[in-house]
This record gives structure tokens, C-alpha cells and sequence, in this order.
């Protein structure tokens, strides 16, 4: 059984999270949505943090983090061991982000990202996996980042 995907956003992110939860709906992939849960004020760093920490304890396969441009909730979820968050705002990247760099959270701008654009970079990020090889070893060098 696949494990769900984490869905948070602050409110500059909400409009879009609720299209990206709306197509996992209709694609069938199961999630767990940290909030928020409408479109007040509510600041980044409170969303990521539980939809982070469920990636890192193994509750989650993945998180799909949104904020107005995508930055500020992709510095959070970075503060995260075991996080390798990335802001994209094309396909491309977000395929690329688990392909090369095994990234575990795509973060998305609701002010820089429509729905439609999005929904294409959360499929690609889903349903692209980590290739490994010589991208292992530089994943193992930013994991030994965290510990010194």
C-alpha cells in the first residue's frame, strides 16, 4: 500500500493546495492535509513543519508544500533533517528534483503557479522515481551536511 502524500500551505498557498487536493481526489492518491484549511492569514513556517516531520517519521511519502511564491515554504521545510524541499514553478523541474536529486517535498508559489500548471508538476513529481546511481553520492554529501 502506497503511504499518502503530505498537502500543506499558508494562505497565500491555499487556493492552489485545494486544486492539487481536488485533483488527488479525482487521481485517487491518498493524502493527509496539514492545513490550512481556508484562506486566512497564517504563516508558512507552522504549516510546513507538521507535514515535514510526517515525511521524515515515515507517515508520509512525500509532502506538497504551497505558500504565495513557494520560497518561503521550501526555507522551512529545508530546516528540516531529512528534507530536500524544492520550490519549482515548471514541470520539468519538478520530474528532474526526484529524478536527480530524490527530493522528498515540491514547494509551489499559489501567486507565481496556476492550477493547471500545477497539477502537471505535482503528476510529474509523483510519478517520477530517484535514479540513483551517481546521484546517490551526492545526496549522501548533502545528508552529511545535516550532521556536522
Amino acid at each position: 500500500m502506497n503511504k499518502p502524500v503530505a498537502l500543506a500551505a499558508d494562505h497565500g498557498g491555499f487556493e492552489l493546495k485545494e486544486a492539487v487536493r481536488q485533483h488527488l481526489d479525482e487521481i485517487g492518491v491518498a493524502y493527509i492535509d496539514y492545513g490550512t484549511t481556508d484562506g486566512a492569514s497564517c504563516d508558512y513556517p507552522d504549516m510546513a513543519l507538521p507535514a515535514c516531520d510526517a515525511v521524515v517519521a515515515g507517515e508520509c511519502r512525500c509532502a506538497l508544500l504551497f505558500c504565495g511564491t513557494g520560497v518561503g515554504i521550501s526555507i522551512a521545510a529545508n530546516k528540516v533533517k531529512g528534507i530536500r524541499a524544492c520550490c519549482c514553478s515548471d514541470a520539468f523541474s519538478a520530474e528532474y528534483t526526484r529524478r536527480h536529486n530524490d527530493a522528498n517535498a515540491l514547494c509551489m508559489g499559489g501567486r507565481v503557479v496556476g492550477a493547471g500548471l500545477g497539477i502537471l508538476m505535482v503528476d510529474a513529481f509523483l510519478n517520477t522515481e530517484f535514479e540513483g546511481g551517481r546521484h546517490q553520492r551526492r545526496i549522501d554529501k548533502l545528508m552529511a551536511i545535516e550532521t556536522r
